[in-house]
C-alpha cells in the first residue's frame, strides 16, 4: 500500500475526531495564519490538505471564495458539515491530491495548507504545484509540524510519529522548509515558530490506537535519552508518558 492510500485509510477513519481535535480547532497558529494572510476580501483562496476545514472556515468570512481541497473524500465530508454547520456558502469542496492541484495556473490569490506536509511523500512537487498555481504577487501559508535540526532530535521525533501514524511521511525541519521553499521561486516574508503541547492519550487515541500500540510507543519514549527527555519537556506519571512538546513553523512565502 503506498503512502496516499495509507493516508486515505488513516484519515478517512479518523475525520471526525479531526473536526473536534482542540489542537486543529483553537491552535493559536490558526489565529496567526489568518492574521498572516492580510485578506481585503476579495480573494480567491485554495486550502491544501483542508482536513477538519478549519483553515477554510477561519479564511472564509474574509475572502471572496476558498476551495477545500483533500485526499480522503470522509476527511472532506466531514469539513464539509463543520464549515456549513458554521454558516459559510463560499466554500467550495474538491476532491484532490496536494501534489497534482486540478487546477489552472496562476488560479489563487493565496493558498494555505496546515498540519498536513508532513504526510506529503514528495514535498518538492507539492510546492512545485503550490507556486504554478498562485497568481503573480499572491501568498503562500504553510503551517506544519517540523523536527528540530539536530539529527538525534529529528530522529526520535519522525520515528515517534511513524510509530504513532503509519500514513506520515516526515516532519522537515525549519531550515529544510526554508530552504525548498527559495529553491522552487518564493520570497519568504516572514515566519514564526510555535509550540505544541501533545497529551499522549489523546494524540494515541486520535490514531485509533491499540493498547498494545499505547504500550510499544510508551516504552519507546522511556527508554530514550535524557536530552531527548529535555528537549521534548517529556511528562513522565511513574512509568506512564503523559505529554510532550513539539514544534510547527507558520511561514508566509510569495510568488512574485
Amino acid at each position: 500500500m503506498d503512502i496516499k492510500k495509507d493516508v486515505q485509510q488513516q484519515f478517512g477513519r479518523s475525520a471526525n475526531h479531526y473536526v473536534i481535535s482542540k489542537g486543529h480547532r483553537k491552535g493559536g497558529d490558526l489565529k496567526k495564519l489568518v492574521e498572516m494572510a492580510h485578506v481585503t476580501g476579495s480573494e480567491e483562496v485554495l486550502d491544501v490538505a483542508t482536513g477538519g476545514g478549519h483553515t477554510a472556515n477561519a479564511l472564509a468570512p474574509h475572502v471572496q471564495k476558498v476551495t477545500a481541497l483533500d485526499l480522503t473524500p470522509e476527511m472532506l465530508s466531514a469539513a464539509e458539515r463543520f464549515i456549513k454547520e458554521n454558516g459559510h456558502d463560499n466554500v467550495v469542496f474538491v476532491e484532490g491530491d496536494a501534489e497534482k492541484l486540478p487546477f489552472p495556473d496562476e488560479t489563487f490569490d493565496l493558498v494555505t495548507c496546515r498540519i498536513a506536509p508532513h504526510h506529503f511523500p514528495n514535498i518538492e512537487q507539492f510546492i512545485s504545484e503550490v507556486y504554478r498555481v498562485l497568481k503573480h504577487g499572491g501568498t503562500f501559508l504553510l503551517d506544519d509540524n517540523v523536527a528540530p535540526e539536530d539529527e538525534g532530535f529529528d530522529q526520535f521525533y519522525n520515528t515517534l510519529e511513524k510509530m504513532r501514524d503509519y500514513s506520515h511521511y516526515r516532519a522537515w525541519k525549519k531550515s529544510e522548509w526554508l530552504q525548498k521553499l527559495e529553491l522552487n521561486g518564493f520570497e519568504i516574508q516572514e515566519w514564526h515558530r510555535f509550540e505544541k503541547r501533545f497529551e499522549f492519550e489523546n494524540w494515541c487515541d486520535r490514531m485509533h490506537l491499540s493498547d498494545s500500540q499505547k504500550a510499544d510507543l510508551n516504552e519507546f519514549i522511556l527508554k530514550t535519552t535524557e536530552k531527548v527527555k529535555r528537549k521534548f519537556r517529556i511528562q513522565i506519571n511513574d512509568t506512564q508518558i503523559t505529554s510532550f512538546i513539539g514544534e510547527a513553523i507558520l511561514v508566509s512565502a510569495t510568488k512574485e
